[in-house]
């Protein structure tokens, strides 16, 4: 167990899919799991579209503000956890590659923008900015993912709303390449045009903006958290087993798989959010009220004192020995859960709980090809980072920097 006295209520899990709440808003939004939170978006920003609302969530009129952490004091406290040079070469991959103020502010800017000219067609229309940017978990290369919340008693399909969004972008001299994707979760993706920024919005997806406030919470629980799962993604990226469009792991699904893992050492790095505080994570919230849940979940210290390279090679190692055709990974209980004959693991190679919903996060995983290529990925991956300890022997770590330098 860790250090903190938790409690072990149940949670009645609802519907709430994959979000997030990004570092640079997190002292205007309320300080989630650590008492000293990130850097908050410049203040030029706010003083212009985000006067009343960030990132299309509104701005509490009045709480307590923590001391700010800096982006110097961040990297000087990840530096305890960095003891040998597996440990460096994360922090340095994380360093160079996790999304700067610069990258938000732009999405930002670009969503309060087509807030207004969306306004002018559905009047009630919120635009929220969600996804990996918002969460902690993004990269500087990191598309944005944006909901459009349409609220009244009036049915709103998706197909029609995002259609009629299309025609409406045709006219707007910053928006190009406006396409319609038929998908589970239809959604418009398109392009700010004289950047190579991408944005894929969807229509009422209420239940992922909810879950968008328990992975921010997990991303700052411990500092080690957010290098960890921004390696892991480079990594399965770089080794062809992070697109789900391919039969392989979805980024979502990496990162439940990071965070179960981390749950479930002999002294967690962190706990079930969940469990511990249903309370905070209400899915019966309204949405203007959610970003405050996470205010009042406790700092978590953990007793874990691992290095980040240890927490890695723990990983892939974890990982190698799963017992895929009989255990369910759940970060809502924080522990491998027995593979029953409920029809979202019947027949399935990888069951990944989503935290709320309860349903495979893991389901693009359908061919067995793919399924024996994942976990050799892992095994051979374990094997030769075990051997060399040299984070260059799993991935090109200065062409991953160079590229996403490059990439903004």
């Amino acid at each position: 167990m860790g250090a903190s006295m938790r409690r072990n209520d149940e949670y009645s899990p609802h519907a709430v899919k994959r979000q997030c709440l990004d570092s640079s808003l997190q002292r205007r939004i309320g300080s989630p799991l650590i008492r000293l939170p990130p850097p908050c978006l410049p203040d030029q920003v706010v003083a212009g579209s985000m006067r009343s609302s960030l990132a299309g969530y509104p701005i509490p009129r009045s709480h307590s503000h923590p001391r700010v952490i800096t982006v110097p004091e961040t990297s000087n406290r990840l530096k305890a956890y960095a003891k040998d040079k597996l440990s460096d070469q994360m922090v340095e991959l994380f360093e160079a590659c996790q999304q700067q103020d610069s990258d938000l502010v732009k999405k930002e800017m670009c969503r309060a923008r087509l807030q207004q000219d969306i306004q002018r067609i559905y009047a009630v229309a919120r635009l929220y900015l969600t996804g990996s940017s918002m969460n902690g978990l993004g990269c500087r290369s990191s598309d944005a993912d944006l909901c459009l919340v349409l609220k009244g008693k009036k049915r709103h399909e998706p197909i029609h709303v995002l259609s009629a969004l299309q025609r409406l972008f045709r006219s707007l001299s910053y928006v190009e390449r406006a396409q319609l994707i038929r998908a589970k979760v239809p959604i418009l993706r398109f392009r700010e045009k004289g950047s190579d920024l991408e944005f894929d919005l969807n229509v009422n997806n209420i239940v992922g903006i909810r879950n968008t406030f328990l992975l921010r919470s997990y991303a700052y629980a411990d500092l080690r958290i957010r290098p960890m799962i921004l390696v892991i993604k480079k990594w399965a990226r770089h080794n062809q087993i992070n697109d789900a469009s391919k039969g392989t792991l979805s980024s979502y699904t990496l990162v439940l798989m990071v965070l179960h893992y981390l749950q479930t050492l002999n002294e967690p790095v962190v706990p079930s959010l969940q469990r511990d505080y249903p309370e905070c994570f209400n899915p019966f919230m309204d949405i203007d009220m959610v970003p405050e849940g996470p205010k009042h979940v406790p700092p978590y210290l953990s007793r874990n004192q691992l290095s980040l390279g240890e927490l890695l090679l723990g990983f892939l190692k974890y990982y190698t020995d799963f017992r895929w055709e009989k255990q369910v990974i759940s970060v809502r209980e924080a522990k491998a859960l027995p593979k029953t004959n409920f029809r979202e693991w019947r027949n399935k190679y990888i069951c990944v709980e989503e935290p709320f919903e309860r349903n495979n996060v893991a389901r693009a995983v359908h061919e067995g090809a793919k399924f024996d290529a994942i976990k050799a990925q892992f095994a051979e991956s374990c094997r030769v980072l075990q051997e060399m300890k040299d984070l260059n022997a799993i991935l090109p770590v200065r062409t991953i920097i160079t590229k996403e330098s490059s990439g903004r």
